[in-house]
Parts: structure tokens; sequence; C-alpha cells
């Protein structure tokens, strides 16, 4: 809700500028089927009160529903979207690559849980050729739903070389694989788990974006930013032990569900208690950024 309220007011001072009416508008929100609506459609009047206060009762009528679904396959009816936004969601592919375990069972990117210096060519391989197949079907999905000419903002995390991606999950298989040699948890479990996230170059997104051939790719813009800067920019005064105990927070908000279905509830406490204390040390020794990618992107007609 947050991100809909700005690409709203544009589109009413740009039709303000050119003197015409207010348009009527209508926003779809897509999450997946297991994740609650309901807090959303509970601050709707609310938002509808603050779009009316910031343009004195003067706007069109905008209108919100919600989609559920993976948006690696079809949302909405052919020709029905104008503009379609993506907001740091893309880097999760909609599978762990099946190559990454043997028949056998064994896993091929042992003691991590991405893409690391430790990792061999095939783990690359399979990650690149699993972000290619579900990065051509969002493509192809989009192309059908949007019009003739419609638009696409795509935002996500990226990297600099996706062989070596410095990425954060990195860290976390780093304190993840301390805690085997601890003795806290089994080997195995790490040697077998592997997060479903990829983050691509700019020539990756390029690739992909001419061989499914739907899109004129309009501009492509990397943003980087050390892993605390959102934290600093904050302008609170926090001290490098608050902004790691955030960062904690925040990364944990966002893998415990899935990492905890693997090493358990019991572990997540300890994980992150590691990860606090070693994550901005590890960040300034590597030079380690989130790079993120925007991505614009044409319907062709």
């Amino acid at each position: 809700m947050p991100k809909l309220a700005p690409t709203i007011a544009i589109i009413q001072n740009t039709f303000r500028k050119l003197n015409l009416p207010p348009p009527s508008l209508q926003a779809f929100l897509n999450d997946l089927p297991r994740n609650d609506f309901n807090t959303v459609f509970r601050s709707l009047p609310g938002f509808y009160n603050k779009l009316d206060e910031e343009h004195e009762n003067k706007s069109g009528p905008c209108f919100i529903a919600a989609m559920p679904g993976s948006f690696y396959g079809r949302l909405f009816p052919d020709n029905s979207l104008h503009f379609v936004h993506s907001s740091c969601a893309l880097m999760w592919i909609s599978e762990v690559p099946k190559g990454l375990v043997t028949k056998g069972g064994e896993g091929l990117n042992k003691g991590n849980i991405y893409i690391a210096k430790t990792s061999s060519p095939a783990v690359f391989n399979e990650y690149f050729e699993q972000f290619k197949r579900d990065f051509r079907v969002f493509l192809w999905s989009r192309a059908q739903e949007l019009v003739p000419g419609g638009s696409m903002v795509l935002t996500t995390m990226g990297s600099i070389n996706s062989k070596d991606p410095l990425c954060i999950w990195e860290f976390v298989g780093l304190k993840l694989h301390d805690m085997v040699l601890d003795g806290l948890i089994e080997e195995e479990k790490l040697d077998t788990f592997n997060m479903p996230y990829y983050i691509p170059t700019t020539d990756e997104v390029k690739e992909v974006v001419e061989a499914e051939g739907s899109f004129t790719l309009q501009n492509l813009e990397v943003f980087r930013n050390d892993w605390d800067s959102y934290i600093k920019q904050a302008n609170c005064g926090f001290d490098k032990n608050a902004r790691a105990a955030i960062l904690s927070t925040d990364i944990r908000a966002v893998g415990e569900p899935i990492l905890a279905s693997q090493f358990g509830e019991e572990a997540m406490d300890d994980l992150f208690r590691r990860f606090e204390e070693d994550v901005l040390d590890h960040m300034e020794k590597e030079k380690c950024q989130f790079i993120n990618l925007v991505i614009s992107l044409t319907k062709k007609r």
C-alpha cells in the first residue's frame, strides 16, 4: 500500500497538467495464496480517506482488489492491464533447482545454502537455468495480460558477478556451517538445503528479455548500497551494534519460515545471534553490498 499512493499521485498529477479529468483507477495486489490479505483489506478505508484528503476529493475513483497466485504464471485476462510493478520479489525463484540434490540424495552445494565462493560451476548453472525458465514465464505471462504498449517497472535484487554474488544468504550459510561444526545442526541437513533465490546480473536480465521477445527494454539501472545503509539513512543515530541487531531482525523476518522448516525453530535464536555478532565485520571485510536493479519495459505493439 505505501508504494501505491505515490503511483496514484503521479497519474493524477499528470492528468491535471494535461487539463484532463481525473481517471478512474483499478489496482490489483498480488501475493501467494498462503499469505493473509485481511490486514491489507482492513487498511483500505483509511487509505481511501487519506487519498481523498491529499487530493482534496478531486481525484478520480480508485478501486483496489487482490489476486492470489504465483506470478510465475497467468494471473489476469488478456490485454487487461496498463501498468505492472513488481517490487523486490523476482529474486525469489519458483523452486529450488532440482539438480542441486542428486537422485541418491547427495547435495551438490555442500556447506552452502546459496551460490558461494566454494560452490562449483554446476551449482551456478543449476541456479541460472532455473532463473531463465522462471523469468521467461514471468515475462510471457505479463505480456499476455498487458495491453500493447503497456509498461512494466520491476525492482529486484541483483549482482555484479552472479558466480560470486557476495549475497547475504551466503553469510547466513556460513553461520549455519559454524553450527554444524559445533554439533548443533546435522551436516546432511545443511548439505541438502538451498534457498529458492537468484540475483541476476544486468547482462543476464537483458539475455532473457531479448530471448523471450515480448518487451522492449527501455532502461536498466543499478543501485549499490551497504547491507546496513537503509538503517543509516533513517538518521536515528544507531551505532554499529544497533545496526547489526536491526539487520539481523529484518533478515530473520524474511528467512526464518524457510530456514526453520529445515533446521528447526530451536536453532533460529542461536543462528541469528551469530549472524548479528559478525555480519557487519563480514560486510566491511568482503565489501558486500545489496545490488538493486530497476528494470523498465514496454510491451511491443
